[in-house]
């Protein structure tokens, strides 16, 4: 953990983009509670082949003029350069400097061909500072427990390399449970010699049918005992609630005391859970 104990401490909150009005009310009021904690940035999630493109830029606009800092996803699956040249024209000219470069999911039903210019995050990671220097911050994703879609871990490794070796600023994590994960992963970056910072994402856990939900789709783990203990809960959401606080306020603990530098919290447009767990935390 050597090469992340440089870097200071950077906390983050992610959301999505809501589809309606009420869910933007929502949204605002979460952003305001979140925004008094001082993060050093929102980020916007992209849906897959730009199916909230719109939904992401209105949103960072939104988070812009509210006085903080905003990095939207980029998803470049199914996408073409001037398609992207355009969307980061719009965001320069907002005084956008942090991005999440991510390759991104293939829409539903459209098989294994993108239909774009690029193929891998690192296409577009490239792609951006050969277009626009150093003007963006870039972020890319990093998978401690290894993309469910890698071939190997070390496939999945080197393919983090790449998108670092492509221009990629830091790395923000897949959320997880088990610290040893992280803490490997950062042993083989080391091991690589990939100086840069590689926050852990963190997702509180309020809801253990959505969280395996989620959990299946992207490839993390959750222990065996906390599944098992969430699932003895049945519908007592308080005890879910204060279980997965305690839970999580301890893995956050023991990154912090490891020498993370910082934390990204998957907020799902929620504050309460996070607010919770960063009291606790005394941050």
């Amino acid at each position: 953990m050597e090469s992340q104990q440089q870097f200071p401490q950077t906390f983050s909150f992610e959301f999505f983009p809501p589809k309606t009005d009420e869910g933007k009310a929502k949204l605002q009021a979460v952003r305001e509670q979140l925004g008094a904690l001082k993060p050093k940035f929102f980020s916007v999630t992209f849906g897959a082949g730009g199916s909230t493109q719109q939904g992401t830029l209105d949103s960072v606009l939104d988070i812009q003029q509210a006085g903080f800092d905003a990095a939207p996803h980029i998803s470049c699956i199914g996408t073409k350069k001037q398609t992207i040249i355009e969307l980061l024209n719009t965001y320069k000219d907002n005084h956008i400097r942090r991005l999440v470069a991510l390759r991104g999911d293939l829409p539903s039903g459209s098989g294994n061909i993108s239909g774009g210019d690029f193929n891998y995050a690192s296409d577009l990671v490239g792609f951006i500072r050969k277009e626009y220097g150093d003007h963006f911050h870039i972020e890319v994703a990093a998978y401690p427990e290894f993309h469910p879609q890698a071939k190997s871990p070390e496939a999945d490794l080197d393919n983090f390399k790449r998108k670092i070796d492509a221009g990629a600023n830091s790395g923000l994590t897949q959320y997880f449970f088990n610290p040893d994960a992280y803490y490997r992963f950062i042993m083989e970056c080391e091991r690589r010699e990939l100086n840069v910072p590689v926050v852990p994402g963190i997702m509180p856990i309020t809801n253990y049918t959505q969280l395996a939900r989620f959990s299946d789709m992207c490839g993390a783990e959750i222990p065996r005992w906390i599944k098992k203990r969430l699932q003895a809960f049945g519908d007592d959401k308080d005890s879910i609630r204060a279980f997965g606080e305690d839970v999580v306020t301890d893995l956050c603990h023991q990154l912090l005391e490891a020498g993370a530098p910082g934390l990204h919290f998957y907020t799902l447009n929620q504050a309460a859970a996070t607010i919770a767990i960063w009291n606790n935390l005394g941050l």
